[in-house]
């Protein structure tokens, strides 16, 4: 299981990474084997702005459909619009390729109750 320690995490299996104010988002290697083939994936708050956990968006596998929750406030800045052609980047590379959105931070000090790479490694059993 690949989990970088350079990455924080979040319950719902979504990793980000912090890059002055601006988070980059996808889902984990944990998250992406548990859903299987990854056939789609939704994201319509482009250029909106989020309260942390809100749905940003959804990533449909061959048996399932997860929401995707937004781990911090802010603007959805960007989408990884390579994943409407092959989504299935989240699967072959989540922490690269298959990234997902990129937020524009709002509240800096929600950081702080990202998880660790160890605390997340807890919550999937690893």
């Amino acid at each position: 299981m690949n989990i970088p320690a350079e990455l924080k995490y979040t319950k719902d299996h979504e990793w980000v990474k912090i890059d002055g104010d601006i988070a980059t988002v996808g889902i984990t290697d944990f998250a992406q084997g548990e859903l299987g083939d990854i056939v789609y994936v939704e994201v319509d708050t482009l250029d909106e702005s989020l309260d942390r956990e809100a749905i940003f968006g959804t990533v449909e596998a061959v048996k399932t459909v997860s929401d995707l929750f937004s781990p911090l406030s802010g603007e959805i800045i960007e989408f990884n619009e390579a994943l409407e052609d092959e989504p299935e980047k989240v699967n072959s590379d989540p922490y690269g390729a298959g990234w997902m959105v990129k937020i524009k931070i709002s509240n800096a000090s929600e950081v702080e109750d990202l998880l660790s790479d160890a605390a997340y490694k807890e919550i999937i059993g690893g």
